[in-house]
């Protein structure tokens, strides 16, 4: 990836029973004890011939945000990727692996 670009993140995370996989140019942990930052969503460009029904969802679902804040435990994936893709929503399908279990606050004050 040439460094002049911009970089463009792949977030793969869960929501409600489904996988949503999103584009962004920013994403950070939050300040928010236990969230996500992800800035500057990514959607493909609405000339094209094909229109992808889960894409079209997710931008009306996320039209008029500017930040979104996803919880730490419902990433899947973080990939740097050299152009955004199609963002999608897919069922969740069920499997063998459990997710590791997480604190549910802050340890200890010292």
């Amino acid at each position: 990836m040439s460094k002049e670009t911009q970089p463009i993140f792949r977030v793969i995370f869960h929501n409600q029973g489904q996988v949503y996989e999103l584009y962004a140019r920013q994403i950070f942990q939050s300040e928010l004890w236990g969230f996500l930052e992800v800035e500057e969503l990514v959607f493909g460009e609405r000339s094209q011939m094909l229109v992808d029904p889960s894409e079209e969802k997710l931008k009306t679902q996320f039209e008029g945000v500017s930040r979104s804040f996803i919880p730490i435990p419902a990433v899947v994936r973080i990939d740097e990727v050299e152009r955004a893709g199609q963002a999608k929503i897919s069922e969740a399908k069920g499997g063998n692996v459990m997710a590791f279990p997480m604190p549910s606050g802050p340890g200890p004050s010292r």
